[in-house]
C-alpha cells in the first residue's frame, strides 16, 4: 500500500503511538512512503530545527530517507488548490495524487476535515491504523 504521511506525522513518531506505529509500517515494508520534493523539503526543515544539536541523528534520519527502503519519488506534481485555510498543505494532496497512493496520513484538522479526495483517504494516525489491510503492529 502506498501512503504520504504529513510532516506532523513523521515528527510525532519520535513520540510513540499511533505515529510510530505508521512508520514502523513504512521500516517494516508493509508501507510504501510516497514523497515530492515539497513534502521532503518540509521534512528536512522541520528536522533541521528539532534536530540542530544532534547532527549524528539528524544525518541518520536524513539518509534513511534518501536511501531507505520502500520509497517512491516524484518531482512533479500536480497544482492543486483543495485546503483553502492553508494551502501548503496541497503539497501532501499533489503528492499522495501523482504518485496514486491510497492514503494521506495526517493530524492537521483542515486536511482531515477533506476526507478524500478522488482516490485518496485522509485519515489521522489511529483511523489509518484501523483499516483492515494494515497488519496489526
Amino acid at each position: 500500500m502506498k501512503a504520504v504521511l504529513d510532516t506532523n506525522v513523521f515528527v510525532s513518531s519520535f513520540f510513540g503511538g499511533n505515529p510510530r506505529r505508521a512508520i514502523d509500517l513504512w521500516k517494516t515494508g508493509e508501507l510504501t512512503l510516497c514523497l515530492s520534493k515539497d513534502v521532503l523539503d518540509e521534512y528536512v526543515a522541520v528536522l533541521e530545527r528539532l534536530f540542530d544539536s544532534d547532527r549524528t541523528e539528524l544525518k541518520e534520519l536524513l539518509d534513511l530517507l534518501a536511501k531507505g527502503p520502500n520509497i517512491l519519488f516524484t518531482i512533479k506534481t500536480p497544482k492543486l488548490h483543495i485546503v483553502d485555510v492553508d494551502p501548503d498543505e496541497d503539497k501532501f494532496i499533489a503528492c499522495a495524487v501523482a504518485l496514486k497512493a491510497e492514503y494521506l496520513v495526517t493530524g492537521d484538522k483542515a486536511l482531515l476535515r477533506i476526507g478524500s479526495y478522488g482516490n485518496v483517504r485522509i485519515l489521522s494516525p489511529s483511523e489509518f491504523l484501523k483499516r483492515p489491510d494494515i497488519d496489526r503492529i
